[in-house]
C-alpha cells in the first residue's frame, strides 16, 4: 500500500482517487474547488490538502488529472506546486490529456529535482472512471513504471508502457483519432438508415454483430438516436484534444484530412449551443432528407 496524493478532483479524477483509497491507499487529495475535496473526504476518507505542494508532502506518488497543459503547470510547477512538496525518489504520474511537449518539459523538471515523471493519459471516460475500467498508457521510464503501474491498476484494466516520456500522450493522441472518425462514421451510417427508411435500432444490432463492431457503436447508437447527449466526454474537451494532436500532427508531418474535417464539425456543434454535449452528438449535424 502506498501513500497517494491526488490532485484534480473533475468527473475523472473523483472516482479514480476514490479507488485508491478502497483499495487500501492512503491519499490525500487537492481540488481548486474545496468544497468538492470535502465532499470526496466525507465519501470516501483520507484527507485533503489546502494546496498541491501540502499534498504531494510524504507522497510516493502524486497523480494529477487536470485540464490541459497550463492547468498541469498550475498545479506542478512553482512554490506551492507539488513539485515543491515531492521528496526526491517519488514519482509524479500525470493523467491529464495534454501535449506531448509539456510532458517533457515536466519530465526534465522532475529529473533537475531528483523526481520521476510518467505521462499516462486514460481512455474510457466516466464510466470507465467509475468502474474502475479505464486504458492508461504510460510514457516513461520503466523502473518507474513498474513502481507506479499496481497503484494506477486500481482504476484501470489496461496499463502499458509505450516508450519516453510524451509516448503516452502520443499514444492517446492515436486513441482521439480513432474517437473521432468512427462517431463521424457512426453518425453517418445512422443518417443514412433514417433516410433508407430502415428500423436504425435493428441494423445497429446487426452489424454490430459483424465487421462494423466498435465500442462507439456499442454504446453510442441508441442514445444517437434518441438526440441524447446530457452525459459522456464533452465536445468542447474533445476540440481540445483535437487541437493538441492536429498541432503535433503539423509538426511531425502527419496527414489527418479526416481528422481535421471532424474538429471542423465539432466546431459546428458548439455554434450550435452543444459544447457540453458528449462527442457522439456529431449527429445532431445531419437531418433526414425531405421525403424519406
Amino acid at each position: 500500500m502506498a501513500k497517494v496524493a491526488f490532485i484534480g478532483l473533475g468527473v475523472m479524477g473523483y472516482p479514480m482517487a476514490g479507488h485508491l483509497q478502497r483499495k487500501g491507499h492512503t491519499v490525500c487529495v487537492y481540488n481548486r474547488s474545496a468544497d468538492k475535496a470535502e465532499r470526496w473526504v466525507a465519501e470516501y476518507g483520507g484527507c485533503r490538502a489546502a494546496t498541491p505542494r501540502e499534498a504531494a508532502q510524504g507522497a510516493e506518488l502524486v497523480m494529477t488529472c487536470v485540464g490541459n497543459d497550463d492547468d498541469l503547470r498550475s498545479v506542478v510547477l512553482g512554490g506551492q506546486g507539488a513539485f515543491a512538496g515531492m521528496a526526491p525518489g517519488s514519482v509524479l504520474v500525470d493523467h491529464t490529456t495534454a501535449s506531448a511537449a509539456v510532458a517533457r518539459e515536466l519530465a526534465l523538471l522532475a529529473a533537475e529535482r531528483e523526481l520521476e515523471f510518467l505521462d499516462a493519459p486514460v481512455s474510457g471516460g466516466q464510466a470507465g472512471a467509475q468502474n474502475g475500467a479505464l486504458t492508461v498508457m504510460v510514457g516513461g521510464e520503466p523502473e518507474v513504471f513498474a513502481r507506479a503501474e499496481p497503484v494506477i491498476a486500481c482504476y484501470a484494466r489496461m496499463v502499458r508502457l509505450m516508450g519516453q516520456a510524451g509516448s503516452g500522450q502520443l499514444t492517446k493522441m492515436v486513441n482521439q483519432i480513432c474517437i473521432g472518425s468512427l462517431l463521424q462514421g457512426l453518425s453517418e451510417a445512422l443518417h443514412f438508415a433514417e433516410c433508407a427508411g430502415l428500423d436504425r435500432m435493428a441494423a445497429m444490432e446487426v452489424i454490430s454483430k459483424g465487421a462494423a463492431q466498435s465500442w462507439q457503436l456499442e454504446n453510442r447508437h441508441a442514445s444517437m438516436i434518441e438526440g441524447r447527449f446530457d452525459f459522456g466526454f464533452a465536445v468542447d474537451w474533445m476540440r481540445k484534444d483535437l487541437a493538441i494532436l492536429l498541432e503535433e500532427a503539423r509538426r511531425n508531418g502527419a496527414q489527418l484530412p479526416v481528422t481535421a474535417l471532424v474538429d471542423q464539425f465539432y466546431a459546428d456543434v458548439q455554434a450550435a449551443g452543444g459544447g457540453r454535449w458528449d462527442t457522439s452528438s456529431l449527429i445532431s449535424r445531419l437531418k433526414p432528407s425531405r421525403g424519406a
